[in-house]
């Protein structure tokens, strides 16, 4: 690998170098009709809000531009508490989350990980917390523009769905600091793309564009840059827009299928489909087919 792409990977991952005079792009402006969620005190690190025609949808801003939005301990703080919020909010039907045009999440912040020791590791369960994200019962997008390496490549595999910037870049080049992604990087990758590609992408540090990752399997649709976040948003809107109840149903039934065998996923899914019929919204979205009208859910 040449000398200043491998000084490139490095500085993304880590973010603690000093960056160029020249101005990062403004953080995404969230989309007209925008508004605050309740979710407690202010945040340092992140823009939370509800948006869509009927404020449904929760939107969540990673906001360390400084750092190429580095995953710091108080970022992912933040971010838990964040999601708790959306997870309890009744009106929120599905959470995007994002970043900057440049970096969705350039990799975890290593200044704060430089000097642990193995036993603090241990002890201590460092990095546990990150699963928060991938236990929300609610649809998350992940709307990734620029860099999503290392930890951020493992945040947005985290998520339900992947929408990518044209010029997103996604990779694990933890090898590149003498260690291996320690938040699911290797397993998540692995089931999404592949063991061939995952095992290149693992042992070399090399990144995928937006493109190729969409041949992989790793997202599922690719937009200019300036109209990802639009899109995330539309979709989650229509995500939303369904039963709650019955959605969470659907995506705890597909996670079966990555996380057990065929003969114990198939069993999820007939528990799951059945539990639909003991809910009002199963009973109103099938009545209201025969009806030939619009059903009107209550996630109930």
């Amino acid at each position: 690998m040449a000398a200043p792409l491998r000084a490139l990977l490095r500085s993304a991952v880590t973010a603690t170098a000093a960056l160029p005079r020249a101005r990062l792009p403004p953080p995404l402006r969230a989309p007209s009709g925008a508004r605050g969620c309740s979710a407690g005190a202010a945040f340092q690190y992140l823009l939370v809000q509800k948006t869509g025609a009927q404020k449904n949808v929760g939107l969540i801003q990673l906001n360390r531009p400084q750092a190429l939005n580095a995953l710091c301990e108080g970022l992912m703080a933040e971010l838990r508490r964040a999601l708790e919020a959306m997870e309890s909010d009744p009106e929120v039907g599905a959470i995007v989350l994002t970043g900057s045009q440049k970096a969705f999440a350039a990799g975890a912040d290593i200044k704060e990980m430089q000097n642990k020791t193995f036993q603090e590791c241990y002890s201590g369960g460092f990095l546990s917390g990150w699963d928060k994200l991938s236990v929300v019962r609610k649809p998350i997008i992940a709307a990734v523009n620029g860099y999503a390496l290392g930890g951020g490549c493992e945040l947005a595999m985290m998520c339900d769905i992947i929408y990518a910037g044209e010029k997103a870049q996604f990779g694990q080049p933890e090898i590149l600091l003498g260690t291996i992604p320690g938040a699911g990087g290797t397993q998540r990758l692995t089931r999404a793309v592949g063991k061939s590609l995952a095992m290149e992408m693992v042992l070399t540090g090399d990144r995928i564009s937006a493109k190729e990752a969409k041949e992989a399997g790793l997202v599922s649709k690719v937009y200019p840059v300036e109209k990802l976040l639009d899109a995330a948003i539309a979709c989650a809107e229509k995500i939303a827009s369904n039963s709650k109840l019955v959605a969470a149903m659907a995506k705890e039934s597909v996670n079966a299928a990555f996380e057990t065998t065929l003969t114990e996923g198939n069993r999820t899914e007939k528990r799951l489909f059945y539990a639909t019929f003991a809910t009002n919204d199963r009973k109103e979205g099938m009545t209201a087919f025969v009806e030939k009208r619009k059903a009107n859910f209550t996630d109930s």
